[in-house]
């Protein structure tokens, strides 16, 4: 599994908001065309998310939380040879956010789709995407 951080100069809860919500996934998440919430828990975040992506991926991940760590963690449920498992955590530090993120990719992808899905590429997006003030 590769693991990476970045800050991101927002408050811990408004990176856990945004990364939680797949509302707002197909903003950051390069090439995901749509994404189908399959269940909710009892705490109102989703349990299980199918992903389309324009590079023909498909796959659902089951998802677990922490909210007191504001932490979250997915592993493949369909189409598990092309989906990835990990984890992202939020700690405050400084005027903002540490984010961990660790990604292991399914053997099923392609070198493309591990470039375009690789743990940088997607922490990098989401930065950017905080940076602008979303959430």
């Amino acid at each position: 599994m590769s693991t990476t951080t970045v800050f991101v100069p927002r408050a811990p809860d408004a990176c856990w908001r945004v990364f939680t919500d797949p509302q707002q996934f197909a903003a950051w998440i390069p090439g995901l065309r749509r994404v189908r919430v399959i269940a909710t828990g009892t705490d109102g975040l989703p349990s299980e998310i199918l992903f389309e992506f324009s590079t023909s991926l498909t796959y659902s991940l089951a998802y677990t939380y922490d909210a007191a760590a504001r932490e979250v963690r997915w592993e493949p449920r369909a189409g598990k040879r092309d989906a990835v498992g990990g984890m992202a955590r939020f700690d405050a530090f400084d005027t903002g956010t540490r984010v961990t993120y660790a990604l292991e990719q399914g053997v099923g992808r392609s070198p493309s789709d591990r470039a375009l899905g690789g743990p940088e590429q997607l922490l990098e997006s989401f930065a950017k995407w905080m940076h602008e003030a979303r959430s």
